[in-house]
């Protein structure tokens, strides 16, 4: 195996950085507010989990005006009807999110414990299929700390409604914060590197 010189690693990570490379202060930055975000966040899950409810209500409900708008400039569509009572859900589902939250929570916290629980049977399934491979194990190990998470929403539901969806959205930010701000370390080295 050859080594790489390190003109040949730089342009490497030019190429892998893009147009990122050439803003790093701008990846720093990102990365910064998203973990301060999550830090927020993990302080007051309860407060992030009524602020992310509140947030869906407002994507269904213009998720629902521009479908309506959308039906309405297609005369001749044949799904027009089809396009309209969709439009009339999201707006409904939006209105009813605003006035009860906690049951939405609820709904929402359901949804994630499903979907942890089905991700990680489906591991499963994927891990006995690769037991040949020596990192089978891995597989494994993934679809049991799921298929955990599933069973522990579960067993604390419906309390856990209040702050998990919350403490799940401030820990999604933490680690796009971090992921943000070490490429924007790696931006930096590499702008560095080529003003020298």
């Amino acid at each position: 195996m050859t080594e790489l010189s390190s003109t040949q690693i730089q342009e490497i990570r030019t190429k892998v950085l893009g147009a990122a490379a050439k803003v790093p202060g701008a990846l720093l930055g990102l990365g910064i507010l998203f973990i301060a975000l999550g830090l927020i966040g993990i302080a007051g899950q309860v407060f992030f989990s009524f602020v992310s409810v509140n947030i869906l209500g407002i994507f269904l409900f213009a998720g629902g005006l521009l479908q309506g708008a959308h039906a309405f400039q297609s005369s001749g569509w044949k799904s027009v009807s089809v396009q309209l009572i969709f439009a009339v859900l999201y707006i409904v589902a939006a209105v009813y999110v605003w006035a009860f939250p906690i049951p939405a929570l609820e709904v929402i916290t359901l949804w994630m414990a499903a979907i942890f629980f089905v991700t990680g049977v489906l591991r499963l399934i994927s891990a006995f299929q690769h037991r040949h491979f020596g990192e089978w194990i891995w597989l494994l190990l993934s679809a049991g700390l799921s298929i955990l998470m599933g069973v522990l929403i579960m067993n604390s539901y419906p309390a856990s409604s209040l702050w998990l969806p919350g403490l799940l959205i401030a820990i999604e930010l933490l680690l796009q914060g971090w992921s943000l701000l070490f490429l924007g370390f790696a931006a930096l080295s590499v702008a560095k590197s080529v003003t020298k």
